[in-house]
């Protein structure tokens, strides 16, 4: 990959953006990142895999550069390539270690006080995390939250012969990401089981199982692999490529489930212990399923130390197929 300074010949004001969260932050993040590229050459400082799905006029680069790592340093602010670099930008806007009063002052001061230093998380719960990024820009009246990726072309051949491959071009497909950021967040595996058998034999379609390094790395999907066609070790191009030419996807609450709402994908997206107020996916086909019980949502620690799980484990599979039935597009698929 270009270097993000060989990614910009134009002389238009150039716009910073330092932004430490996943793939789902990552995706509520983009209708600022759009707005803010409408008058500047934007680059972010990020996952450096989320350049694949990035909007046009946005560079992606890692967050593990040497002059953002050494903000972390007092002598930043005396370290003349960290000041070249921060002061070459005409605005910066950080969402990096905002309770780290030090580190701000540190990036006040060498940017020249072009910088803008928001805490990652609203400190209203039912502020949605889309709309939040918006409000840190002052942009939020007369902008649209909706997130939007656009495939990459050579990603689409790519998908184009995955599907030949495993004889998908002509079936109904779903896509099923059964991991998460969060092993409490999960719907239990034997339930997406029995919703893909129920694909498999009352639609008669296939089923993509979309495994990210985390669901690799954690085990559990044994239970579902011998029933599906898997799609593990992708870039994500390529995840978005194959989610794009999916019927249906279902996922929890994940940063892909986000990914398959910005695509356009019908998403049905499993909510349990956070808040589907501020992390549901947006999209014009976005359906969240949840059991509403008084203990949900709940906050982190509880998360991790609920013993029961009642709001992901009696969401039965069959109000799931249910909802499936009387989706439009399971309709004309079964009509």
């Amino acid at each position: 990959m270009k270097s993000i300074e060989s990614q910009r010949a134009d002389s238009r004001k150039k716009t910073c953006v330092i932004f430490p969260g996943a793939l789902g932050d990552f995706i509520c993040l983009l209708p600022a990142l759009e707005i803010l590229a409408r008058s500047a050459a934007v680059d972010v400082f990020a996952r450096s895999e989320f350049a694949e799905i990035a909007p046009a006029g946005v560079a992606v680069a890692s967050l593990e550069r040497p002059e953002i790592s050494q903000l972390f340093r007092s002598e930043s602010v005396d370290h003349p390539q960290v000041q070249r670099f921060f002061r070459a930008y005409d605005a910066i806007y950080s969402w990096l270690a905002s309770r780290e009063t030090e580190l701000i002052l540190r990036l006040e001061v060498i940017s020249g006080g072009r910088a803008q230093v928001f805490p990652f998380r609203p400190a209203d719960a039912q502020v949605h995390q889309a709309d939040y990024y918006l409000i840190c820009l002052r942009h939020l009246a007369g902008s649209s939250a909706q997130p939007i990726v656009t495939l990459q072309a050579e990603a689409i051949l790519w998908a184009d012969s995955f599907r030949a491959r495993h004889s998908l071009e002509h079936s109904r497909v779903l896509a099923v990401a059964p991991g998460s950021g969060a092993r409490e967040k999960n719907w239990p595996a034997h339930f997406f089981r029995a919703v893909i058998r129920w694909w498999r034999q009352e639609i008669g379609g296939m089923v993509l199982l979309i495994l990210g390094p985390v669901e690799q790395e954690r085990g559990g999907s044994e239970l579902l692999e011998n029933e599906c066609v898997v799609a593990r070790g992708l870039r994500l191009a390529q995840t978005a490529a194959l989610l794009a030419r999916s019927d249906l996807y279902l996922g929890n609450d994940s940063g892909i489930s986000h990914l398959a709402a910005a695509l356009g994908v019908r998403t049905l997206a499993l909510f349990g212990p956070s808040d589907a107020r501020q992390w549901a996916p947006r999209g014009e086909k976005v359906n969240v399923l949840r059991r509403a019980i008084d203990c949900s949502p709940c906050t982190e620690p509880t998360m991790k130390d609920c013993r029961h799980r009642a709001c992901l484990t009696e969401l039965h599979p069959q109000e799931i197929i249910a909802m499936l039935v009387n989706l439009p597009e399971v309709v004309t698929l079964t009509s």
